[in-house]
């Protein structure tokens, strides 16, 4: 523990020496001050700010930066900021070394078995016993033994091991390289990271680790904050600070109210201006992930207990992050008496050591198990049978009496049998099928990235292959998001096209030019085309850019009208959010007067108008009448030829009458309408196919849009998700609610499950209808099957549907980094079709791994029957200990290489989805595996029992222990080899195809291993000699064996004949997980939801924000210490506060342990009452 104390002080160095020099490098604040003015909030801090440096801009003097112009882009400077302030960046945990992968490969339970055997086989060969001539120990050791022979015992034992440090160096480096390629897709999700600052008077955009201390930064809303900062100007800014402190309202943040915002917390609302005080490790998220560093020694020890295993799939940051997060969690205080038991049942959870599994992983591991099971019998059987023939053989049949010189030749008999027990074991488990998945996962993975899609959670890739659903939203993935405003209502007149200005009076055309630029954020902007003859470049929110656009083609600019008001000159702002659906602008008048304006969705602003301009600019009363004629004859044709239409209205207040701007419904009202839009924006030329695909593929495609009706129903036309004639619903927001709410106003599942399989439009809907309806697909069980369901998002609206969801897909270009952060697959190029092509290859993950099934089962169920019936008919496996390892490292390692790396056709669009249960070996392939283990059996039995007459060589039956390889035995393994060979080529196809030859030239990898493992194989038989029992064979020989594994080929089109459905009795296996087959550690958790892969998913992410949200009280409890004590005891004693964080974990209701430690500091040195969590 002493080590972190260490590395806490060493944050800064630099503070220490500028106590003494107050202002090293120019600078007026030191380190150590911008990070105890981060660590006030509201009225404390803007107390602080005054009293230190007067006001923000003193601050931002001190800095030496300007609060409009931002710093000077000097690379001199940037660089003595980053020396000074730190970079913009917090350092990765350490990854797993390739020895610790390797240890964890060795933690295998079947590898330990047979690491036991063959040291104890080892041991065995080296000890000679002494009575090994006198006659009394019987035939045992007679045979064909001279010295050469005995010395070579050792080499069974050798050849396993040897082969288990095979299977162990290739799990481990395929760890190891996953782990690199996902550290590498990380940083490059980290790099495509940019935000928007000021410099020289320039708005750009960086990369986040470009962050300096006094850049001056656009927050907008959307925005995940990269760096701490105090807060400049702002208008109406809402900040969702739960990441750092659990609460889930929204904090309001305002420049005289409270400027503080915090890095890693999420914009929901507004814009605004800040100054960087914090960056890297010096921001209040760093110093989180600092502590969570620095108790990674702990979490090692933590580690080796088992406490919390985490998925094979996570990246290391993000095992720190969940580890600390079951710790933390353990510490959540009780909130309330009902709160208790739900505190309980979390606890439970979060001991109950889980991995991460996916429906996939779901079915996979419990085909596994089964397969072991299995095994595991089969190999005691196998030993038992074994035993008792040796035994009764030689002790009963001829009567000798166990002699002790004799005790180590029967030890050393049992040992062989042992062997030959844990060969069937090792041959019946897959061990191979978790490779198989990886492979599988990690080599679509890197190929989805040439198709646009960045994957965040590798399993993601898999459950996308069995969407049955996918919500997509409208603006950017169905449609290209440039917008343009092609239709026009102003002074009593619809344009179908752009009026010519001289046709508009002054009066209108003024107003409209100073609503439009004054009432949209001033980030958004139109700027000429990069290249000559190019569309000019949008900047910002798409919907203002189109009204931008249409100042533009009026002839008039905005540029000139921002110039004269600046945005720090705008009195009020009530920027857009999701409910209201509209924003307002309230700007001071010359006289002393106000004017507020307005624009948003037309329905919902037209309502709150009660003028409207005429031709002559002059106003004219609007009743509730003339409004319902205009939705008839204005907006419902824009919106049926899938325009968005948008209001512009405005409103005066004299100079007497200020209203009360918080009132925001009083203010907006009374309006004036100017003129309403209709903004265009095409459908992506591709979608129309793409969606067609998707239908095809049995895929149900739905729009769920913020946009009217009409306008929603036009386009979902256009894009053929609706086509005429057929029986679909198109509903509002409202009127969804209406239907699936009961009386009490609480949604109904039954209810739910009326609308939404018909439902293939949801428009006008608010945030939480997406999450409502994907929610309400994904737990309906009405259908034959279970729905997997994808969900498309770009907003920050969009983060809680993304996040149930069993695929979230984020926007790459247009998506918040809110939507980034919950989704499971980022979008590169924010295009429908790439979801198409993710589709695709997660059919061929799941394909794949079907494959490598049937093909690995096969071997199994043949491998073990004839290991299990020549042991117990001739008491020795045709098959030795290495010859079944070498079978099943090629099985495994090899074909899972080879069948794994299929690429993705076409045709696999062409059938239904999979859905949650269907199982994963289906009857055509149940059909194959027996199909082809009934050829296998019969060759390798008429090789074993009436081989050595055909061949004409000595029978290979019946060797006493040690004697030379046989040939007979050769024969038998080289045969079974060619046939799995060949089986390999037949496994390729698995829904009954004819033609197994089909593509195979298109994937290299698998020509390459099947030669490969041939070439192996004949320098095996041929030079391979004692270690694998092998002795060399004839070409006559070969070609018979060659001619053996070729009939593979043959029988598999006889098998392909008989049709599957006549095979009733066949079953299938390898099920999801259903509801009755939940294991007791999950009923313990009284979890009522079936689909607990997905629960876990959601898990690690609550776990990581209560960990914080811990782990910020500890904080806090330590600034209070540093407040009143002297730093280093703080430092030592926050070192306490984390080890007890460790300690208490153990104990069962650990919450009294914390808040007694928390509540006489936060009394002690807290006198604003600092909220402790």
């Amino acid at each position: 523990m002493g080590d972190m104390a260490n590395s806490s002080i060493e944050f800064h160095p630099k503070p220490q020496q500028q106590r003494e020099v107050p202002h090293v490098g120019g600078f007026g604040c030191t380190l150590a001050e911008l990070r105890s003015l981060m660590e006030l909030r509201g009225a404390e801090a803007l107390q602080k700010i005054q009293e230190a440096y007067g006001d923000v801009s003193g601050l931002c003097r001190r800095l030496k930066t300007s609060p409009t112009e931002g710093l000077a882009d000097n690379t001199n400077d940037l660089e003595k900021r980053r020396q000074i302030y730190g970079q913009n960046f917090i350092p990765p945990k350490q990854p797993k070394t390739f020895l610790q992968l390797v240890w964890e490969a060795l933690q295998d339970v079947t590898l330990i078995i047979l690491e036991v055997a063959a040291i104890v086989s080892l041991g065995l060969s080296f000890y000679a016993p002494p009575g090994e001539e006198s006659e009394a120990c019987g035939n045992v050791s007679g045979g064909a033994e001279d010295e050469g022979e005995a010395e070579a015992g050792w080499i069974e034992g050798a050849a396993i091991l040897l082969s288990v440090i095979c299977v162990v160096l290739v799990t481990a480096f395929n760890d190891w390289s996953k782990e690199k390629q996902f550290r590498g897709l990380q940083s490059r999700i980290e790099q495509e990271q940019k935000f928007t600052v000021i410099r020289n008077g320039q708005l750009l955009q960086v990369p986040v680790a470009a962050l300096v201390v006094g850049d001056i930064a656009q927050v907008k809303y959307g925005d995940l904050l990269p760096a701490d900062g105090v807060l400049i100007q702002g208008n109406d800014l809402k900040i969702d600070e739960s990441s750092l402190t659990g609460e889930s309202d929204h904090v309001r943040k305002s420049a005289d109210k409270d400027p503080m915002l915090l890095s890693g917390t999420h914009v929901m609302e507004g814009s605004g201006r800040m100054v960087v005080t914090a960056v890297g490790v010096n921001s209040q998220t760093g110093i989180i992930f600092t502590l969570l560093g620095a108790g990674g020694e702990e979490e090692e020890k933590k580690d080796k207990k088992g406490k919390q295993q985490d998925g094979a799939m996570d990246s290391s940051q993000t095992r720190a992050k969940k580890q600390d997060g079951a710790v933390a969690m353990e510490m959540q205080p009780l909130k309330s008496a009902e709160g208790g038991e739900m505190e309980e049942r979390e606890k439970k959870k979060a001991n109950v050591p889980k991995k991460e599994k996916s429906v996939l992983q779901g079915k996979l591991t419990k085909l596994a198990v089964q397969i072991g099971k299995a095994g595991l019998v089969m190999s005691a059987i196998t030993v038992i049978i074994l035993v008792l023939y040796f035994v009764i053989e030689t002790f009963v049949v001829d009567g000798r009496v166990w002699l002790a010189e004799c005790t180590p030749v029967y030890v050393q008999y049992f040992v062989k049998f042992f062997i030959i027990g844990v060969t069937v074991l090792v041959v019946a488990v897959p061990e191979g099928l978790p490779l198989a998945v990886t492979i599988s996962l990690a080599y679509s993975v890197k190929k989805m990235m040439k198709d646009n899609n960045l994957v965040r959670h590798l399993d993601a890739c898999e459950t996308m292959g069995n969407a049955t659903a996918i919500c997509s939203d409208k603006t950017g993935t169905l449609t290209t998001n440039r917008m343009t405003v092609v239709q026009s209502y102003l002074g009593d007149t619809h344009y179908k096209e752009i009026p010519a200005p001289s046709a508009l009076t002054p009066k209108i055309l003024d107003l409209l030019v100073h609503a439009i630029s004054i009432n949209s954020a001033y980030t958004t902007k139109i700027l000429p085309p990069e290249k000559e003859g190019a569309l000019p470049r949008q900047v910002g929110n798409k919907t203002e850019c189109a009204l931008l656009g249409f100042i533009l083609d009026l002839k008039r600019d905005f540029q000139p009208v921002r110039e004269q008001i600046p945005e720090d000159q705008l009195y009020k702002v009530y920027t857009f959010n999701s409910v209201r659906k509209s924003m307002s602008t309230v700007i001071r008048m010359p006289d002393g007067g106000f004017r507020l304006f307005s624009k948003g969705a037309s329905e919902i602003l037209l309502k709150k108008c009660t003028n409207i301009l005429n031709s002559n600019g002059e106003l004219r009363g609007f009743r509730p009448r003339d409004r319902d004629d205009m939705v008839k004859k204005i907006i419902e044709p824009m919106a049926c030829d899938g325009l968005r239409t948008i209001c512009i209205a405005y409103r005066d207040f004299s100079a007497i009458q200020e209203p009360d701007w918080d009132n925001e419904n009083e203010v907006v009202g009374d309006l004036t309408c100017i003129a309403v839009v209709g903004i265009e924006d095409p459908v992506r030329p591709e979608v129309p196919e793409a969606i067609r695909k998707c239908q095809r593929a049995g895929i149900t495609v739905r729009m769920v849009t913020g946009d009217n009706i009409n306008t929603a129903r036009a386009i979902a036309a256009k894009c053929g998700i609706i086509q005429p004639g057929e029986d679909f619903l198109c509903l509002e927001g409202k009127e969804f609610n209406r239907r699936i709410r009961n009386e009490k106003g609480e949604i109904e599942q039954e209810r739910l499950d009326k609308v939404w399989p018909k439902l293939r439009v949801l428009a006008r809907s608010s945030p939480t209808d997406k999450h409502t309806l994907v929610k309400g697909i994904i737990d309906s069980t009405t259908g034959e099957q279970r729905q997997v369901v994808a969900v498309t998002g770009d907003g920050t609206n969009d983060g809680p549907a993304l996040k149930k969801a069993d695929v979230g897909f984020a926007m790459g270009i247009a998506g918040t980094d809110v939507a980034k952060e919950a989704s499971d697959i980022i979008l590169t190029d924010d295009n429908f079709t790439s979801i198409v092509k993710a589709v695709m290859w997660g059919r061929n993950v799941y394909d794949s791994i079907s494959k490598f099934l049937q093909f690995q089962l096969t071997v199994n169920v043949v491998a073990v029957i004839v290991a299990f019936t020549g042991a117990c008919i001739t008491q020795d496996s045709p098959l030795k200990a290495v010859q079944m390892l070498w079978v099943n490292l090629i099985m495994d390692t090899f074909a899972s290489l080879a069948l794994a790396t299929e690429p993705p056709t076409e045709s696999l669009l062409l059938r239904k989805p999979y859905g949650r249960d269907k199982p994963l070996i289906s009857r055509t392939m149940m059909k194959n595996i027996l199909g082809h283990a009934v050829y296998q059996l019969t060759i390798i039995f008429t090789l074993l029992f009436v081989g050595e007459l055909f061949f004409d060589i000595d029978s290979g039956r019946n060797a006493p222990l040690h004697s030379p390889p046989s040939e007979h035995y050769t024969i038998i393994f080289n045969t079974f080899v060619m046939m799995q060979l060949f089986n390999e080529i037949n496994a390729r196809k698995i829904h009954g195809e004819r033609n197994v030859f089909d593509g195979i030239f298109s994937n290299p990898i698998f020509c390459t291993i099947v030669l490969g493992t041939f070439g192996i194989q004949i320098v095996i038989v041929q030079f391979g000699g004692k270690p694998f029992s092998c002795s060399p064979l004839s070409t006559e020989q070969w070609l018979w064996c060659l001619f053996v594994g070729v009939g593979e080929l043959v029988w598999g089109q006889v098998i392909a004949t008989i049709p599957t459905s006549q095979l009733k009795c066949l079953k299938e296996a390898g099920h999801g997980p259903g509801k009755d087959e939940m294991t007791d550690e999950e009923l313990a958790e009284g979890e009522e939801e079936i689909d607990h892969a997905e629960r876990e998913l959601r898990r690690g992410q609550i776990l990581w924000f209560r960990g914080l949200n811990r782990i910020q009280t500890q904080m806090e409890v330590v600034s209070t210490f540093k407040r009143s004590g002297s730093f280093q005891g703080a430092v030592r004693r926050r070192s306490s506060v984390l080890s007890q964080l460790h300690d208490v974990t153990n104990l069962s209701t650990p919450t009294h342990v914390t808040l007694s430690a928390a509540k006489p500091t936060s009394a002690a040195g807290n006198p604003s009452g600092e909220s402790i969590p």
